[in-house]
């Protein structure tokens, strides 16, 4: 970003935090309180399942969850500021969403006998997918926080950092984290691919030395990534608390000690970090010209607390109807505990085909979004988020050139 801007970095950057240490400690750094809290929570249980952890989890859930999920289409279709990017890139922004959900639709509502494959079987083959694309969708968000924080570095313009923010977020956000899962046998439906590519017995037999070199690859990978920062130009604490965050993340995954332990700890970070990132994202919007729900839809946005508490509220309201797609495997049903026999009329109502769907489809249509309006390399983009950026705003035509955004 700082290719585009040099003259206005010094003033812009005045801090290598996003909104402070205290903000970014609670949102975008929340793996460093929540590791601990999660290891001291379950210790002394052989099963951290039935520990104090449990209801952690059921809070987090019910509080982030769904919320976190609706948040890229919030910004891509309640806000002013993104607006322009609606109007002007209607096929990443409408037309797509569209497509994926109405997809969606068309594969689970039809009976058994309307496809050569059972609803069942259709279920297995779209969870598969949704699998590989949230373990990518996962490291993706890990390089854009260490994106926005070399941003705030004054090093947004280094191809080198970049690179190497992108191997260590892939690498071990998402490489050694899919070998975790294929570890503790968690990947969806992973007796129908991943073993029948691998054998079985030779993976439980190797699993300890496996386990091992990844934990030195975790390792020597952090141990660079340090080196790198401490060697920057302009050295950013945040980076660093963020590096090894991920890095504590990855070990516990690592460890054999508990699936739902590391579950805990890996999703619940991914949630936190992109509801607070989107509460503040569209906070110095323009006001609107016109329109009484947009009125209100800029009350809310210009608020970052009221902000998230749509998400929050939204993410209680429709845990139990997203649920009946989450648990397919089995699991804990937090809804239940909320909801009661509400929760359990939906897994047995004949809404369950059409709730399958929309599972499916919110969740591909927020993976597809969330790229599109955290797309910071394009500088409408950056215009549209500078509520993030901090940087006083003034929506421009999208035509201008790049040195009148945002000024």
């Amino acid at each position: 970003m700082d290719a585009f801007f040099p003259a206005e970095s010094a003033a812009r950057h005045s801090s290598t935090w996003v909104r402070g240490p205290v903000w970014d400690g609670v949102w975008m750094l929340n793996a460093l309180w929540l590791l601990p809290l999660v290891l001291w929570l379950a210790h002394r249980y052989s099963d951290p399942e039935s520990s104090p952890l449990d209801v952690l989890y059921l809070g987090l859930t019910a509080l982030f969850w769904i919320g976190h999920r609706l948040c890229s289409t919030w910004l891509a279709y309640c806000t002013e500021a993104y607006r322009p990017l609606l109007r002007n890139e209607p096929v990443r922004f409408v037309i797509l969403p569209l497509l994926v959900t109405i997809t969606c639709f068309a594969v689970f509502l039809p009976a058994d006998a309307a496809f050569p494959w059972t609803r069942e079987e259709r279920v297995v083959g779209m969870a598969i997918l949704d699998y590989a694309l949230v373990t990518y969708h996962f490291a993706a968000q890990h390089f854009g926080a260490l994106s926005l924080y070399r941003m705030r570095a004054e090093r947004a313009g280094c191809a080198h950092a970049r690179r190497l923010d992108r191997i260590f977020a892939l690498g071990v956000g998402g490489a050694l984290v899919f070998l975790a899962d294929i570890l503790a046998g968690s990947v969806a439906y992973q007796d129908l691919w991943i073993d029948r590519w691998l054998v079985p017995a030779w993976l439980a037999s190797k699993q300890g030395g496996i386990r091992e070199a990844a934990m030195l690859v975790l390792l020597v990978a952090t141990a660079l990534m340090l080196v790198a920062e401490a060697r920057a130009p302009r050295r950013s604490l945040p980076r660093v608390l963020y590096i090894l965050g991920l890095a504590a993340m990855v070990a516990v995954a690592l460890q054999p000690r508990s699936l739902f332990l590391y579950l805990m700890i890996w999703t619940s970070q991914h949630w936190i970090l992109a509801t607070g990132l989107a509460s503040q994202t569209p906070s110095r919007e323009p006001a609107p010209a016109r329109g009484t729900v947009r009125r209100v839809f800029h009350a809310l946005n210009a608020r970052p607390w009221a902000i998230l508490l749509v998400f929050v509220g939204s993410s209680i309201l429709l845990l139990p109807f997203f649920e009946v797609e989450a648990n397919r495997q089995g699991g804990t049903y937090y809804g239940d505990r909320i909801f009661g026999a509400v929760a359990e009329g939906l897994r047995t109502s004949s809404l369950v085909p059409a709730l399958i769907a929309a599972g499916f489809a919110t969740g591909f249509v927020h993976y597809l979004l969330d790229r599109s309006v955290y797309r910071m390399s394009d500088p409408r983009v950056r215009s549209a988020a500078c509520g993030l950026l901090e940087r006083p705003c003034k929506l421009r035509a999208l035509l201008h050139p790049p040195t009148d955004y945002c000024r």
